[in-house]
């Protein structure tokens, strides 16, 4: 998403207390993230690619926009955006959108067991404005479109068969996707200052060419409380998705979600607060807001792409802000993990874990140059992630 361009308002709260690990178990949210010191302490002096990071880890270089990713003949794509990883035998695919308007598309870079560059191919062409997305339980990538009307393609990150539309699950300005396995829905985030949140069901689990879109309902005020879905009578986008609902519950300026155990969490920018969804308690909370962080001093602002690792832990990405990724833990602490130095211009975007945990891939949109053509840089993260 294009970086911000308006500054929050001031601090509308003091609560000091933190949410409990229950929250990533399913259960409700106590209260919102506060300040607190990270499980990996804290931030370094800049390494050679200009990032900050805590003791023991290190970042590396994998693929530049318009440069030949090393050890491929494969140019890599510019704006690269949302991303996904995928087993691969022994290895793994780094799968990444690119943003671009009316190019869009995404791409994929393959892994050896050791981590080495074995390959990079594109996955999906000819579409607009890829941003973010969503990796699906029977290892495909939903691609979605952030435009008007757009749709979600469904990609096969090893390129072998060919990209699908699927209209079924609706046409608005697309965000990012998250699976619940469990219930068998795929949640939808949608970039409107009144955007929606939404579902689709499936006729069939595993086969997304038909079934039902629904969305959240509630009160809009509302930052927590119990909350229903309805069905969107014309997924088709006309008229326009989130007007079809009376009583649609509306969020500012939808970003990443992630499912896990249990809860689908999904950020919005305007507001700068990322949600948790109770699936089997219907019901919504606060994970953090950055308006509830006493004397101004919250850590995580411009609030974007989102990924949950093994340990529970919640990473954020920044667009805006310092250029962190920011951390919050089960036990409701959020803190840096790393920062990226010189690059006021762009954002981060894509973070995702490598199968075994140990390895953080994300990109900086635009880069040091801050221009979407050419401009990005996409990284790795290696070190002791906790388990």
């Amino acid at each position: 998403m294009e970086r911000r361009t308006f500054l929050r308002g001031t601090v509308i709260g003091t609560s000091t207390a933190a949410f409990g690990g229950s929250l990533w178990r399913g259960a409700a949210v106590a209260a919102p993230a506060q300040p607190g010191t990270g499980p990996y302490g804290a931030l370094g002096a800049a390494d050679a690619n200009g990032i900050e990071l805590p003791g023991g880890f290190t970042s590396r270089v994998i693929a530049r926009s318009g440069q030949t990713v090393p050890g491929t003949s494969y140019s890599w794509h510019s704006a690269p955006d949302g991303g996904a990883c995928y087993a691969d035998g022994s290895g793994w695919i780094y799968v990444s959108n690119s943003e671009l308007p009316l190019i869009g598309g995404a791409s994929a870079v393959k892994f050896n067991a050791s981590g080495t560059v074995t390959g990079a191919y594109r996955i999906l062409n000819g579409t607009n404005s890829n941003c973010a997305g969503g990796a699906t339980p029977w290892q495909t990538w939903l691609s979605c479109e952030e435009v008007g009307r757009g749709y979600v393609y469904e990609t096969d990150p090893w390129g072998v068969k060919a990209a699908v539309r699927r209209p079924a699950m609706g046409r608005f300005k697309h965000e990012a996707a998250a699976c619940d396995p469990e219930r068998q829905v795929i949640y939808l985030t949608e970039d409107e200052t009144d955007g929606c949140f939404y579902r689709f069901r499936p006729n069939t689990w595993g086969d997304l060419s038909s079934g039902t879109l629904e969305v959240l309902v509630g009160d809009t005020a509302a930052t927590s409380g119990a909350v229903s879905w309805a069905v969107v009578p014309d997924p088709d986008g006309s008229p326009v998705t989130r007007g079809q609902v009376a009583g649609a519950k509306r969020f500012n300026g939808g970003e990443g979600c992630h499912y896990a155990g249990g809860v689908c969490y999904f950020t919005t920018k305007g507001d700068n607060r990322v949600w948790a969804y109770d699936a089997a308690a219907s019901t919504i909370d606060l994970a953090y807001d950055d308006s509830l962080v006493p004397g101004g001093a919250a850590p995580l602002t411009g609030v974007d792409n989102v990924t949950v690792a093994s340990s529970r832990d919640m990473f954020v990405a920044e667009d805006g802000g310092n250029m962190e990724i920011c951390i919050i833990t089960p036990e409701g602490t959020v803190s840096p993990f790393l920062r990226i130095n010189g690059q006021s211009g762009s954002e981060i975007t894509g973070p995702a874990f490598s199968p075994d945990g140990r390895r953080l891939y994300f990109s900086s949109q635009r880069g040091t140059s801050g221009n979407t053509l050419g401009g990005g840089i996409t990284y790795e993260v290696t070190g002791p992630f906790r388990g």
